[in-house]
């Protein structure tokens, strides 16, 4: 099995662009008519012969017109050979439609992971191509009917194709899965069989983080020498300088004991017993003069920010009351809470 990178270019929409024009508008029409579009289907779905589309493509069109004149040629002239080279030809396109269809049909599709993404950023949906017969199947594209590129797959015999196709995000909340269409011109590219199909999944998209979001709402929290607001620690010792202490808290005395330029290093007053006021980011209290969605980003990148420096905090937004915590399932929870804050359809 393999996937071979996309042979389209990448369309940067989140949906399927809207038909513009009478045209358009008709095509859509004729479009859902002939090829009703199918509702979110949940587990593994067979694509069986009645979800299974072929029409001639140009290069078809053309095959049959050239047939044609061999025909009406070899009857005006008579002309055995000729006869006999056109049905030859008859031959081989009724072969390559067969064919066609049955490189795409009882293909059997599951739906994948998604993982959770930021909005603006593009959500990944994997999806399974399973082929549990006994014929290989070959040059499978597969995309969001009218948004992202194609990819193109083999399914040998008994094996599983494993894709992931990329839908661009726009705005928080639940992102469901673009419509698949599965796409095949093998072997001559004569005709063009196609499918569709809506698997039940969805992306969970975060709101996008305030790109300069001010400092966290430390107040009454411990000062950068490590002193607490209460003023009652206790001196710890000295340690190695790490990367952010602060200047105040060198220890001179020692330093200047060091010759640094043999192997000395800085070293630091480290205090024990310091008190911090707990880390509370609270939706209530971020200025009322910021639009809603301004609140939400800039509580995402004070989430983002806290769990960087590996702090606890509690988190408030609405009917969402958690105490304060960290670590990756605590960022995740929060996040969630932002991402679906206001929607009713919260599962």
């Amino acid at each position: 099995m393999s996937v071979r990178g996309p042979d389209l270019p990448e369309r940067r929409a989140g949906h399927a662009p809207r038909p513009s024009g009478v045209g358009g508008r008709l095509k859509q029409r004729l479009r859902k008519l002939l090829f009703p579009e199918l509702g979110a289907e949940a587990g593994e779905v067979l694509l069986h012969r009645r979800r299974v589309y072929i029409l001639p493509t140009k290069a078809g069109l053309g095959f049959c017109a050239l047939v044609l004149v061999l025909l009406v040629g070899a009857t005006n002239y008579n002309l055995g050979l000729g006869f006999g080279l056109a049905f030859l030809l008859i031959s081989c396109g009724i072969v390559d439609m067969l064919l066609t269809y049955r490189n795409l049909a009882n293909l059997h599709l599951r739906p994948g992971r998604v993982g959770a993404v930021f909005a603006g950023a593009e959500a990944r949906f994997e999806l399974h191509v399973i082929n549990r017969s006994g014929l290989d199947r070959y040059a499978i594209g597969v995309d969001f009917a009218g948004a992202g590129p194609r990819y193109l797959t083999d399914a040998p015999t008994a094996a599983d194709a494993l894709l992931e196709l990329a839908c661009a995000s726009s705005r928080r909340g639940w992102l469901p899965a673009p419509q698949v269409r599965l796409v095949s011109r093998f072997p001559l590219g004569l005709f063009r069989a196609w499918g569709y199909w809506q698997p039940a999944m969805r992306a969970l998209v975060y709101p996008f983080p305030e790109s300069e979001a001010p400092p966290l709402p430390l107040a009454g929290a411990a000062a950068d020498d490590g002193r607490g607001s209460g003023g009652q620690d206790d001196f710890g010792g000295i340690r190695n300088y790490q990367a952010g202490d602060s200047m105040r808290s060198l220890a001179w005395r020692q330093i200047a004991r060091l010759d640094l330029e043999h192997g000395g290093q800085l070293v630091t007053k480290h205090f024990e017993g310091g008190g911090t006021d707990e880390l509370v980011l609270d939706f209530a209290t971020l200025p009322a003069s910021l639009s809603v969605e301004a609140r939400l980003s800039r509580l995402t990148r004070w989430v983002l920010m806290a769990e960087q420096r590996g702090q606890p905090y509690g988190f408030r937004l609405g009917s969402v009351q958690l105490p304060p915590a960290a670590g990756a399932a605590h960022q995740a929870e929060c996040l969630k809470a932002l991402a679906l804050y206001g929607n009713r359809t919260t599962p």
